[in-house]
């Protein structure tokens, strides 16, 4: 353990040089997971739009569980606070917080939208 802190560099470096290469050569024409190739996970991307767009909905599939949590989290905590100042007004950050956390998370897809539909469009 002792040689992995002093030496975790190299150990990311090595490790790198040998995942890297077998991810980036992914190549999604005639794949076949059940050969053992590594099939490309994005499809047929091919531009950047694209890209962002894929990205955003890993991030909102991902973000939005997290938000509803979040949101029963501060539920528990108002209810759990029981009329105490203190804990009321960490509940209520909490529940503000999560809050613009979601209005980011949602305001991010609709403005790559606008994004996409402005570049189309200059494009046609």
């Amino acid at each position: 353990m002792h040689f992995l802190k002093d030496n975790w560099r190299k150990a990311a470096f090595i490790t790198y040089s040998f995942v890297l290469p077998v991810v980036s050569l992914a190549d999604n024409t005639n794949c076949d997971p059940a050969s053992g190739q590594i099939c490309n996970p994005l499809g047929t991307t091919s531009s950047i739009p694209d890209l962002i767009q894929k990205i955003l909905e890993g991030v909102i599939k991902i973000g939005i569980p997290i938000v509803a949590l979040a949101v029963i989290y501060s539920g528990f905590l108002f209810v759990f606070a029981r009329g105490n100042s203190e804990k009321l007004g960490k509940a209520k950050d909490a529940l503000l917080y999560t809050l613009i956390g979601a209005a980011i998370l949602l305001g991010s897809w609709a403005i790559a939208e606008m994004i996409q539909a402005t570049v189309t469009g200059l494009g046609s």
